[in-house]
């Protein structure tokens, strides 16, 4: 009887008042909360679910891929778009046309976003894949500075901000739509696929960066082989758009598009809703959640692309190793993380995203220096191990922040303010990360800087993990709960049925 009245006092009124009206609180309560039903519960359906995850993360992988190329090519790409003179000049400048496509992540994040909320999810992933692939395929098309000078590095400026506007409602959709698709206890699970995407378009960018660069030498690589891998980009990129044209809509989606039908009046038809006004209402009502996301992304960015990205450029410019060596050190550690991402994912569906979250985060902050240091011991094994300390640390986050950034908001603004947070976060912190390290270590001459620099990231990020709601195995703000069978429903309607009393 306690704790039936307990339920009844969630209602805001005096204890007395609940004991004295005890039908009416009850029924004021059914009326707030009425229990389920089994038209209310999503079941999906497994094939689809492994077709959307297949879609996303291919589109994701192409992403990655594009920005790894650039990641792994940037000397090549500094002595063959800018002036020759000063080597570090012409790193800081490849580096900051890098950083130049992110300024106009958030522009794309703010377009696509809302666009994805209103007329659905997947005609703006097709978009987004289209846009991306040409972008990367021009850029394998755009002759060298010595022979058009001012204009190479002008058109490489230009096609880096196409497929940074395009990324803008790339990750934000494309975990949107795996989390909507997944059923609630295995969201973990299938959002650990989206980063394994992100891992594979890495480990395809290195592996095929480091057999051109053996191939054809250095010579080779700035003459023409570093177009191969942008070039290859376009094919790869129309494979992704014909993927996600055959998927349909995410059942979350489909189910606020039939209620807002139902909930239509001709008045409210006529009014025209624009995207800086759902822009203008994801700032006033979201602002909260919203910051939370930006620092957990920033955090989560900062560690994934000072290891994905900037390493490599490291162990060749800063430790001495060949660009092909460090090239292979870290495949050899993506490998690794692509064997455990998913098991990561299963971990947080059991335990929740907020401890193994919190384990990335700690990982980094106390890991950073004694990886940085075995790293510059410089042998193979003390190289390898720093680097898994790093790795480790990263696939904790990697394998859990597609389950949980989806689920921080509510369906009818899902894919707009997760765009909007994650590319501010990744504008401002994310790709300015190689670009801030290497003008860092220039200005102080430590080695360190990287550690460093992902301490202080980690710092606001166990902040972040410790301030968000647990949100594995629960429905998504906004949707029904998703299950996987018909008998899963049926249990989860039959437990919320009132206990008879005699």
């Amino acid at each position: 009887m306690a704790e039936h009245e307990d339920g009844l006092r969630t209602i805001d009124a005096a204890p007395d008042a609940v004991r004295r009206h005890r039908v009416l609180f009850r029924a004021v309560q059914r009326r707030r909360n009425p229990r389920l039903r089994r038209t209310d519960i999503t079941v999906t359906d497994e094939a689809a679910v492994k077709r959307a995850v297949k879609a996303a993360a291919l589109g994701n992988a192409m992403e990655w891929f594009d920005f790894g190329i650039y990641s792994y090519l940037a000397v090549t790409l500094g002595h063959v778009f800018f002036p020759s003179g000063n080597d570090t000049v012409q790193l800081l400048s490849s580096f900051a046309t890098f950083a130049v496509s992110f300024l106009v992540r958030p522009v794309g994040g703010m377009v696509f976003g809302p666009m994805g909320d209103k007329i659905g999810r997947k005609q703006v992933l097709a978009l987004t894949m289209i846009m991306m692939a040409i972008g990367t395929f021009a850029i394998g098309l755009i002759p060298s500075y010595a022979t058009i000078g001012f204009w190479a590095p002008a058109l490489l400026i230009l096609f880096r901000l196409v497929q940074g506007f395009s990324t803008g409602g790339e990750y934000g959709g494309a975990s949107t739509f795996i989390a909507e698709y997944a059923p609630d206890r295995r969201r973990g699970f299938f959002g650990s696929f989206l980063e394994l995407g992100t891992l594979a378009g890495y480990v395809a960018a290195a592996g095929l960066v480091t057999l051109l660069t053996t191939w054809l030498g250095g010579a080779g690589m700035e003459a023409w082989g570093w177009r191969v891998p942008f070039l290859v980009g376009g094919p790869i990129g129309l494979v992704g758009l014909y993927l996600r044209l055959r998927l349909d809509e995410t059942p979350a989606f489909q189910k606020l598009e039939d209620a807002s039908l139902h909930r239509a009046s001709e008045a409210a038809s006529t009014v025209e809703i624009t995207a800086k006004g759902d822009v203008a209402k994801i700032f006033r009502e979201y602002w909260p959640t919203l910051v939370l996301c930006v620092c957990l992304v920033g955090a989560y960015n900062v560690a994934d692309y000072m290891f994905l990205s900037y390493m490599p450029t490291y162990l060749s410019d800063e430790m001495g190793y060949s660009e092909t060596h460090g090239l292979l050190i870290l495949i050899g550690t993506m490998v690794v993380l692509m064997l455990v991402i998913n098991r990561v994912g299963q971990l947080s569906d059991r335990v929740g995203r907020k401890p193994v979250l919190m384990t990335g985060m700690l990982g980094f902050l106390l890991l950073s220096i004694p990886s940085f240091l075995l790293v510059q011991q410089g042998s193979l094994a003390a190289v390898a191990a720093g680097m898994l300390m790093l790795g480790l640390s990263l696939v904790c986050l990697l394998g859990t922040m597609s389950a949980a950034l989806p689920a921080l908001f509510p369906t009818q603004v899902r894919y707009g303010s997760l765009s909007i947070g994650y590319n501010l976060s990744a504008s401002l912190f994310g790709g300015t990360t190689p670009l801030v390290i290497t003008a860092l270590i220039s200005a102080t001459g430590s080695d360190l800087m990287p550690a460093y620099y992902t301490m202080i990231a980690a710092l606001v990020g166990v902040i972040s993990v410790a301030c968000m709601k647990e949100t594995a195995r629960r429905p998504l703000d906004g949707s029904p709960p998703s299950v996987a069978t018909p008998e899963e429903a049926a249990r989860l309607v039959e437990s919320q049925a009132p206990v008879p009393r005699f």
